[in-house]
């Protein structure tokens, strides 16, 4: 019985979810987080997920896939939660940093002679957190992405060439 604990704490340590917007750093939000799905039923997108036992002690957490279901940065997951899990107290979408998006140059069309705008037409914070450089390559700037994962669900290439996660502030 001792192996599958250990396995199970292995497999808590080895993954890096995203989160809701709001949430606090990881290890506070596991140990805030009630798993009382609040913030999965009100989400109008089904943006938010519980994790399944795959997840180890993470179980029942709420997560989000973005190249599923992105968070459309509505705002009602984080009046509702009734732990602090998530920080109640943020309004403001621009004022969220659930994540942090990052480019992949060896996949991005742009990159690769392509002309591609998704990723910078679909960012809720347009000409802010995504820019064009030279008019035609996108750069994330960091302090101004909120990590939501629209970037990553409108990439066209099969292996989304634009990826968020979690920023290394909140693991």
């Amino acid at each position: 019985m001792a192996g599958f604990w250990n396995w199970l704490r292995r497999r808590d340590q080895s993954e890096r979810w995203l989160r809701p917007p709001g949430a606090l750093p990881e290890s506070e939000f596991v140990q805030r987080c009630i798993k009382c799905d609040k913030c999965v039923q009100i989400c109008p997108y089904g943006s938010i997920k519980p994790l399944g036992s795959a997840a180890g002690f993470k179980l029942g957490t709420p997560v989000i896939f973005a190249r599923e279901i992105p968070c459309y940065v509505c705002m009602k997951c984080p009046p509702v939660c009734p732990s602090g899990a998530l920080d109640n107290s943020l309004t403001d979408k621009k004022d969220i940093r659930m994540g942090l998006a990052r480019i992949d140059p060896e996949l991005c069309m742009a990159y690769n002679g392509v002309i591609c705008r998704a990723c910078f037409e679909r960012c809720p914070i347009y000409r802010e957190a995504i820019v064009l450089k030279d008019e035609l390559y996108p750069e994330v700037v960091a302090d101004k992405c909120i990590g939501c994962g629209i970037c990553e669900s409108v990439c066209p290439v099969d292996e989304a060439a634009i990826r968020v996660g979690p920023r290394p502030d909140l693991l």
